[in-house]
């Protein structure tokens, strides 16, 4: 854990005013209800909570768009990244805490479990970062291969995960059996003593000659935890190489970082059997280029089935670091993987609604914070923070010895993790600076928008979805998550010219009404073959007939053609003016300009989407 304030991102997303179009769906009657859930803090430092989670009275949808005060467009045909899950740690601190201190009972322990981990009765945390042994916050430093000092180890003899069966293990699993969707990922601090060039666990670097043994412990880790039934998704080679050396912790250069990932974690994982994927980085948006690029460029890592994506934090830099990284290559997963609060940082609760707008506008695929739990010193910690707080309080040894506390964290997590779902997906929401806010379509088709209003008084804030729109007045420091059910509903089509790459238009092959006439790139010339409708039904249609992908195909390079209307999957296309993708929604891939080209007759296809200059469209 690295103390400093970050920058806060810019929100990449652009203004999301959708002019979305999808497929034809049975009508909605207007008037949908929407709850609005809402957590208010009283004080300038966003730490007080004087109201957390509490649902209000239900208020509806009127027909029409556009409203009163700050306008918010949710577009659910407008789709980004799919949610993994959002949580904590549980450190050793954590996991001692609330196990092994003593200091709860077992029914005040499992209360609390339930308000973290239970989707009904709590929150739904439905992601977990342990660390593979000690970190700053710990009792004291271990790690899984703990040997006298001057013997080693190298066959891993003494490898073993008995500490974590104390506590670690049973809670993980009782909060894996709370939310079945939960999803466990591992980050190590430092590899045992004896590997490293000092002999310590503080600081210090891996020796060479124990890489393939370091990958062994990785591999040795995620079996132990496997037999014990509990699966570890994602594993990081390193917490924040460099980082500090006042607590367990190991330097890396961006060499040994690749070297290593490449040549002897991957592969030992892949031959293991295990689906364990790594995934790079585990550290902040300004260290990215010295640290991770290296690993991240290299295409054989990125194509190796056990490389996951990149885990970032976010105590230095600028979150708009995960968009450019992501537009360079958009296939690749990112995840949030730590960002701890504290008393260094001014407004709490305007820090974590940020954390959860920003980064997820920015691609993240999960939201975590640090430790689940501290007690009311803000301990015991190993060097390290000492100024962390978690997302909940473990009254230890003091008056309220066997209390819980429920810190702001706890609840501005809740707004995300308590409506948002694993496999939920990222829909279109209108960028703000006056009501920041993000915009999830859950796998049941339910929505969630969670917003905030930093402002000391209420503020107006308009939600237009469709052809409906609902008014509410968002209260001064109060965080929001909007929740309701139904299907989008669309205006009348919209006609223009569909104009894309070199400001060219989408164009039929010689204004040819022919079923199977080839759609093209070419000069805009304002001609009946350049004029396109963009649908309620989720055709788009020319000269009287529908763009089609040829023989209904859904890989990548299927050709676009002209065809007669018939409502199949090959026909239905979502279209958003915000981020300027046409999406074929049989395929879910974008219409796209086949390679890269901008000369007169370049054909059109499906692709999968990148965000890249030839799959931009613009209606007008």
């Amino acid at each position: 854990m690295r103390r400093s304030t970050r920058t806060l991102g810019l929100l990449l997303s652009g203004l999301l005013i959708s002019a979305g179009f999808s497929a034809a769906t049975p009508a909605q009657a207007a008037g949908e209800q929407v709850t609005a859930w809402l957590t208010t803090t009283d004080d300038s430092g966003g730490r007080h909570v004087t109201r957390g989670l509490q649902p209000q009275t239900p208020f509806a949808f009127q027909a029409g768009s556009g409203g009163g005060g700050e306008n918010i467009t949710v577009d659910e045909n407008t789709r980004y990244q799919s949610f993994t899950g959002g949580g904590a740690s549980f450190t050793d601190t954590a996991a001692w805490l609330m196990d092994g201190s003593g200091a709860l009972t077992q029914a005040t322990r499992d209360e609390a479990m339930r308000k973290l981990f239970s989707p009904t009765e709590g929150i739904g945390l439905s992601f977990l970062r342990n660390p593979m042994g000690g970190s700053d916050l710990a009792r004291f430093g271990y790690t899984y291969d703990d040997v006298a000092s001057g013997q080693t180890d190298p066959d891993l003899s003494e490898f073993s995960i008995g500490h974590d069966l104390q506590d670690v293990v049973p809670l993980t699993k009782q909060a894996r059996q709370l939310n079945p969707g939960l999803t466990v990922m591992a980050s190590p601090w430092t590899a045992p003593a004896w590997m490293k060039d000092n002999g310590q666990l503080n600081g210090g670097w891996l020796k060479a000659e124990y890489y393939g043994a370091y990958a062994s412990y990785f591999v040795k880790y995620v079996q132990a935890y496997q037999a014990q039934g509990i699966p570890i998704a994602y594993v990081t080679a390193q917490n924040e190489p460099t980082c500090c050396s006042g607590y367990p912790s190991m330097s890396w250069n961006a060499g040994g970082l690749a070297y290593f990932t490449k040549n002897e974690l991957l592969p030992k994982l892949q031959a293991a059997g295990l689906s364990t994927k790594v995934l790079a980085h585990d550290w902040n948006w300004d260290t990215y280029d010295a640290y991770a690029a290296q690993t991240v460029d290299d295409a054989a890592v990125r194509s190796h089935p056990n490389f996951g994506g990149i885990a970032w934090h976010g105590y230095g830099g600028d979150v708009a670091k995960q968009t450019q990284v992501h537009n360079q290559y958009p296939q690749l997963d990112a995840f949030g993987t730590e960002h701890s609060g504290g008393t260094w940082i001014a407004n709490q609760q305007r820090e974590d609604m940020m954390n959860i707008i920003d980064y997820t506008r920015n691609w993240a695929k999960s939201v975590t914070k640090w430790s689940l739990a501290l007690d009311q010193n803000r301990g015991p910690h190993n060097g390290g923070c000492g100024t962390c707080d978690g997302l909940i309080t473990v009254h230890n040894g003091d008056s309220r010895h066997g209390q819980v506390d429920y810190t702001v964290e706890y609840y501005t997590m809740g707004h995300l993790t308590k409506f948002v779902k694993p496999g939920a997906q990222r829909i279109a929401s209108t960028a703000s600076s006056s009501v920041p806010n993000v915009a999830w379509r859950n796998p049941d088709g339910s929505k969630a928008l969670i917003a905030y209003n930093d402002a000391s008084s209420a503020k107006t804030v308009t939600i237009n979805w469709g052809s409906q729109h609902a008014t509410y007045s968002l209260p001064g420091k109060t965080s929001a998550t909007f929740t309701w059910s139904g299907t989008q509903t669309e205006g009348p089509a919209q006609s223009g010219a569909l104009v894309g790459l070199a400001g060219k238009c989408l164009d039929v092959a010689g204004g040819s009404t022919a079923n199977g006439t080839a759609v093209q790139l070419y000069d805009c010339n304002g001609s009946e073959a350049q004029r396109w409708s963009v649908r309620a039904d989720g055709s788009v249609r020319a000269l009287g007939k529908c763009l089609d992908v040829t023989a209904g195909a859904v890989a990548d390079g299927a050709k676009v053609q002209l065809y007669d209307c018939n409502g199949s999957g090959a026909q239905q296309w979502s279209y958003s003016a915000s981020s300027g993708d046409v999406v074929n929604r049989a395929a879910d891939k974008c219409l796209d300009v086949t390679d890269n080209s901008s000369v007169n007759g370049a054909r059109a296809q499906i692709w999968s989407c990148t965000g890249a200059a030839n799959q931009k469209w613009r209606l007008q």
